[in-house]
């Protein structure tokens, strides 16, 4: 399986740098107000690339928090109900286990 990981990759490398030798022409791209930029359209593109790339993940960082903190819930109650099924003592309720602070 690693031969073929390894052969695919480097069928892809070829093909994405023959991609770039066909695109080394210069492009304009204009701004507003009069503002303009050029390179290499091959430059362009994977520059856009990155750029949406880095915005899908930071509008995903969100919902990943918000599993983790869900599944830290998920994971106390768990706790609990088993100690409390061993011990024979009611267990808490869900709500009144406080998630963590949120990391910087």
């Amino acid at each position: 399986m690693k031969f073929v990981s390894t052969i695919v990759g480097i069928v892809l490398f070829i093909l994405f740098f023959g991609f770039a030798l066909k695109n080394t022409q210069e492009v304009d791209l204009h701004f507003f107000l009069q503002y303009e930029l050029r390179g290499p359209l091959v430059l362009m593109l994977l520059a856009f690339f990155v750029a949406g790339a880095a915005l899908g993940i930071l509008a995903l960082t969100p919902t990943v928090f918000r599993q983790r903190r869900e599944k830290w819930l998920h994971k106390i109650t768990i706790q609990s109900l088993q100690s409390a099924a061993g011990t024979g003592t009611a267990p808490p309720a869900p709500d009144s286990v406080t998630p963590p602070a949120p990391r910087p």
